[in-house]
């Protein structure tokens, strides 16, 4: 294999396994974090500076502003965060994936085998789920510069090469075309983090001066291009989702845009400011800590100017995405909660998960009232809502389970979060098919209403007295579940043996009135038919109080 193609698979292998480590150790932090993930997380709903500081502390964990931004895409399509809020929190995003850079400038050549080999050690030998995670990350750890020393050492042909000079001379003297290259590298790898340390590993090689190849003057603009470029992310993953969503996405590429405008002609004076709040020494030795400086600065000040300015952010982005002028409100009812882009973030898609379980939960709860209010006065309208609202429940839990699925398919859910996204999937089952015995009973209901049944007055009102049984029932048992109460779920055990009392004694009563010639023969089956309809309807909410006395219950991103 000659120089070049060496050159050039060794510093793809190097990114490579720079991305893999930061990757794993983004998934392995997300395992550790656990709960704590679901407080940082809690924080993103309260006001501009907590959601800032919360977009920082989510992105330090997450490594990755991308897929910070991609989360908050998901939270405001879903309408679980405002405008306002979703880009407080891109703007702490920006100052949270500094950390990445930062880390890459340590010099730790020397302990870099050691961190790979005890991460090992650890993982492989755990038997505790946290502990194994802990070792995963310091594996990780240790991989991302296993990755940098790689692309280190097969750059320094390329710091002594006259061709790759004379560019690197056009590039520091020409800042746009430094952008232009900075933003390039990004949108190709999809990650400013990785390009940074690149950028990093390049600048920290020996020119024909012994001074860096290209110098912080040099670098800066690539930086800025890097910021540019790791905008793209949130532009793709915006797409189909709401306008909120879209401009949150635009808001992130506003915000590095209009930064990187202004810094590009304060270039040298900002360099300046770097070198002075940097380590001093030998330019080799400490221009990545600058880089990274660089990189942490021109996102803190950027914050500082913009967080102030965030109506006038908002007035922008809507100005750039306007509403339709004859937008339709939105319908609660129809407007799914769930975002494939954040699959890969647990805290985050079982709380989606919960949010969309609720959904389907207040869905069936109006089906129930829709059924009592057919009974009891023969509205034809009711009858049409409940149809699609069993439709719309159909929908929620095909997509819903389809969406778990995948989230157990990324391997990325510890053995707590698979168990208690099982256990949400078994209360969607159970939601499910109380949906499909308040359909059973449409036709029926329908009949009723086309006077082909006509059941006596003591027969309507035991229907209702039913209905309202399982709607008390049903409730409470949603309570549960909201609240992860072990009493109340006792109490729809209780609820569960009245019901199944009172389903005997109304079939009885309907015989009686048999005899007695009150009712007609034909009427005995539709009649227990609904009866044991509701009974089964009990059934579905016993199971699902037996998830509740097994932890199970909706989840809340809890405040820290």
């Amino acid at each position: 294999m000659n120089e070049s193609m060496a050159t050039v698979f060794g510093l793809l292998g190097g990114l490579a396994l720079f991305i893999f480590g930061m990757n794993m150790m983004s998934e392995s932090l997300q395992k550790v974090a656990g709960d704590k993930m679901k407080k940082v997380l809690g924080v993103l709903t309260r006001n501009a500076v907590c959601g800032m500081l919360a977009g920082a502390l989510v992105t330090a964990v997450l490594q990755s502003s991308s897929a910070t931004t991609v989360l908050v895409i998901g939270f405001v399509s879903a309408g679980l965060m405002s405008l306002k809020q979703g880009i407080s929190v891109i703007f702490g995003a920006n100052i949270g994936t500094t950390m990445t850079a930062q880390l890459m400038a340590f010099k730790i050549s020397d302990y870099i085998m050691p961190i790979v080999f005890i991460g090992f050690l650890i993982a492989f030998i755990a038997k505790k789920e946290k502990i194994k995670f802990v070792g995963q990350t310091i594996f990780a750890f240790g991989l991302l510069f296993v990755g940098i020393e790689m692309m280190g050492d097969v750059m320094k042909p390329l710091a002594t090469s006259p061709v790759f000079i004379n560019m690197m001379e056009k590039v520091s003297h020409i800042p746009v075309l430094g952008v232009g290259v900075g933003m390039l590298m990004t949108l190709v790898v999809q990650s400013s983090s990785a390009t940074i340390a690149v950028l990093q590993s390049f600048a920290s090689q020996a020119g024909p001066g012994g001074t860096s190849v290209i110098g912080l003057v040099g670098a800066i603009p690539i930086l800025l291009g890097d910021n540019i470029g790791t905008t793209i992310t949130a532009l793709l993953a915006s797409i189909g989702q709401s306008k909120d969503a879209k401009r949150c996405a635009i808001a992130h590429s506003v915000f590095n845009i209009t930064g990187s405008f202004i810094f590009i002609w304060i270039i040298k004076p900002f360099a300046k400011f770097v070198e002075l709040i940097s380590p001093k020494g030998n330019e080799l030795d400490i221009i990545s800590r600058q880089i990274a400086n660089a990189h942490m600065s021109f996102n803190i000040i950027n914050t500082l100017i913009w967080l102030p300015l965030l109506p006038v952010m908002v007035k922008i982005v809507m100005f750039i995405v306007r509403d339709d002028k004859k937008a339709v409100v939105s319908d609660d009812k129809t407007k799914s909660f769930l975002d494939r882009n954040v699959i890969g973030q647990p805290v985050a898609a079982m709380y989606l998960v919960s949010q969309e379980i609720r959904r389907a939960g207040r869905l069936v709860a109006e089906m129930i009232g829709n059924m009592k209010t057919i009974v009891l006065n023969n509205d034809s309208k009711s009858l049409t809502n409940l149809e699609e609202d069993g439709k719309l429940v159909d929908q929620i839990d095909e997509d819903t389970v389809s969406y778990i699925s995948s989230m157990f398919s990324t391997g990325s859910l510890t053995e707590e979060q698979s168990s208690t996204t099982a256990g949400l999937m078994y209360v969607l089952n159970d939601i499910a098919r109380v949906s499909k015995r308040c359909e059973d009973i449409t036709p029926v209901l329908r009949a009723k209403l086309e006077g082909k049944y006509k059941f006596s007055k003591d027969a309507v009102e035991e229907l209702a007295r039913g209905i309202d049984a399982v709607e008390v029932m049903y409730q409470t048992t949603i309570s549960a579940l909201d609240n992860g109460d072990s009493k109340l779920a006792k109490k729809v055990l209780d609820y569960r043996k009245e019901l199944r009392s009172m389903e005997k004694r109304f079939n009885k009563n309907h015989l009686k009135r048999l005899r007695k010639k009150n009712c007609k023969p034909e009427f005995t089956y539709p009649f227990s038919n609904m009866l044991h309809s509701l009974e089964r309807i009990g059934d579905s909410c016993s199971g699902m109080v037996e998830e509740v006395m097994d932890n199970v219950r909706f989840l809340e991103l809890e405040e820290a």
